[in-house]
């Protein structure tokens, strides 16, 4: 087995337990492992800021971060978020996405994410509850000649359920739809997602794939703990999710994460 020279990490789950508070031990790992000049990378549909906030209380400044499933990559240095590389929706298909939105949904919330923006047309009770979530609040602007890494389709469950089901009719070749709850409906470039991630990462690192390591705790996690050296599941994990990990750790309340960079990385 390689030796691991390169960490990534999922956020929700993982890094986080299920009282949303991070894992109390891996801050000193952390340490360890920047003195080992091991990188320990966050990897979550999250924006660029709202990674920023866990990667703080781990002292994992200047550190790159996969955002938007791996959309965005970069790091922030002096408070500026500094791109390594990037996958923004099909302009074409974003407009005509937002066109199908207004005319045929006008009641889903829709939400669109640009670098480090996060862009309504209006404030509706939907965006008041994602802004009390994430702690943040986002620009009111239209969506005209706007790029984006991220939409985020917010509504009752069965509003975005029959959405879901329009779009996979319509023809969006480059264009991803995944639910990431009943009720939020995400939308990417096809080509994104954290296996992508892991393999720019570790391109930019000049590592090999079988020198990383990625943990993780649901379905979307998948791909990246089937493509790294070692991929480790979490306890709380769906049992199918850990049948395509290499490894299984503790679950998110008994540090996990800790747990698993203890045996298979500071062994």
């Amino acid at each position: 087995m390689e030796k691991i020279k390169l960490i990534v990490s999922d956020i929700d789950g993982t890094v986080l337990d299920s009282k949303n508070n991070v894992d109390f031990q891996l801050r000193e790992i952390i340490s360890t492992l920047r003195e080992q000049s091991i990188p320990f990378v966050l990897a979550s549909a999250r924006s660029p800021f709202g990674i920023l906030s866990v990667a703080e209380k781990l002292g994992l400044e200047n550190v790159p971060m996969a955002c938007y499933n791996g959309a965005l990559l970069g790091n922030f240095k002096d408070g500026v978020f500094y791109n390594i590389s990037e996958h923004l929706i099909n302009t074409e298909e974003l407009n005509a996405l937002l066109k199908l939105l207004s005319k045929k949904f006008p009641e889903i919330s829709v939400n669109l994410y640009y670098g480090t923006e996060w862009v309504v047309e209006k404030l509706d009770k939907w965006v008041l509850i994602e802004s009390e979530i994430v702690n943040s609040i986002p620009k009111i602007d239209t969506f005209i000649e706007k790029k984006a890494h991220k939409l985020l389709l917010i509504g009752n469950s069965k509003e975005i359920k029959k959405l879901f089901g329009v779009l996979q009719n319509e023809n969006f070749k480059d264009t991803d739809f995944y639910l990431s709850k009943e009720n939020y409906l995400e939308v990417t470039a096809n080509n994104v997602s954290k296996e992508h991630a892991l393999k720019e990462l570790a391109k930019h690192y000049k590592l090999s794939l079988a020198e990383t390591m990625t943990i993780g705790d649901n379905f979307n996690d998948i791909p990246m703990l089937e493509s790294a050296g070692i991929g480790v599941a979490m306890g709380n994990a769906p049992k199918e999710v850990k049948s395509h990990a290499t490894k299984i750790t503790s679950s998110n309340d008994k540090s996990g994460v800790s747990l698993a960079i203890k045996t298979y990385v500071l062994k």
